[in-house]
C-alpha cells in the first residue's frame, strides 16, 4: 500500500523557509516598508491596529497541510470598517501567486457584482475561509477549516461587519455550521451571531452556470437594501 504521509526532508524544510520568508517580506510591503524606508512607523507589534497583529500572527503560518504548497498567505484585503463583509471559499491559483484575495476571472466576476450594488471592491473587505491555496482547488478539507477557521472569526471580530455576504457552498455551510445545500440557503438572510449572513453563489459558479446569475442578483439586491438600510441608520446616529 501507497503511504502518502507528508515527508519533509532538507530540501522542503529549505522551501518551507524560502515561503516563509516571502509572507513575512510581503506583509512589510503591506505594512509601508520600501527598501530601509519606512512609509509608516510601527515600532513593535503592539503599535499595530488589531487586524495587522492578527496577518502578522498568520505570516509563515505551517499550522496545516496547505501550508505545504502555497506561494502566499491570502489574508485578505479591502475597508478594515467595512459595513460589508464577502468570504469565499479559498485562494486559486492568481490569489496564491500574488497573495491577494479574488484576483483571477472569479474575482473580475466578482468586482462587477460589488459595482453593481453601487459599491467599489475598497469599500468592502474581502477574504476567505482558508487562506492557503488548497492543491488544484479542490474544497478545502474539514481539518484545514477546522485550523483557519478561529482567524477568520478574529478577522469577523476586528471589522465588525454589519452584514456578510458567503460566497459558495464552503463557506455558507462553515459560517452556518450546516450541510444544507446552497441553493436551499440562498435567497434570505441568516443569523450569524448577530450579524446577518447572505449566503449566494461563488463567482466561479457563476462563470460555469451562467443561467444562475439571476439568482446571485436577488440575493445581491437583498445585500444592497440591507447595507443602504444600515447606512441610513447610521447616518442617524451621527446626526442625534
Amino acid at each position: 500500500m501507497q503511504n502518502n504521509k507528508y515527508v519533509e526532508t532538507p530540501g522542503t524544510q529549505i522551501f518551507q523557509i524560502l515561503m516563509q520568508l516571502s509572507d513575512y517580506l510581503e506583509l512589510y510591503r503591506q505594512w509601508g516598508f520600501d527598501g530601509i524606508s519606512c512609509k509608516k512607523e510601527f515600532q513593535t507589534l503592539q503599535d499595530l491596529p488589531a487586524l495587522e497583529k492578527l496577518r502578522a500572527e498568520l505570516a509563515g503560518c505551517q499550522r496545516c497541510k496547505l501550508s505545504h504548497g502555497r506561494t502566499h498567505i491570502v489574508f485578505g484585503e479591502g475597508n478594515p470598517q467595512a459595513t460589508l463583509m464577502l468570504i469565499g471559499e479559498g485562494p486559486g491559483a492568481d490569489e496564491d501567486r500574488l497573495g491577494r484575495p479574488f484576483i483571477g476571472k472569479s474575482g473580475e466576476l466578482l468586482t462587477r457584482m460589488i459595482q453593481a450594488i453601487n459599491l467599489r471592491r475598497e469599500d468592502v473587505y474581502i477574504t476567505s475561509i482558508v487562506k492557503c491555496r488548497p492543491p488544484q482547488n479542490r474544497d478545502p478539507e474539514p481539518d484545514e477549516i477546522a485550523t483557519c477557521t478561529p482567524f477568520l472569526r478574529r478577522q469577523i471580530e476586528c471589522i465588525q461587519p454589519r452584514i456578510i455576504c458567503a460566497l459558495g457552498r464552503v463557506a455558507a455551510q462553515t459560517l452556518l455550521e450546516t450541510t444544507t445545500p446552497i441553493s436551499q440557503l440562498r435567497g434570505r438572510f441568516h443569523d450569524y451571531h448577530g450579524i446577518k449572513l447572505m449566503p449566494t453563489f461563488h463567482p466561479a459558479y457563476l462563470l460555469r452556470n451562467p443561467q444562475d446569475k439571476r439568482l446571485a442578483w436577488e440575493d445581491l439586491q437583498c445585500v444592497q437594501q440591507e447595507y443602504e438600510k444600515v447606512n441610513k441608520s447610521l447616518t442617524a446616529e451621527e446626526n442625534t
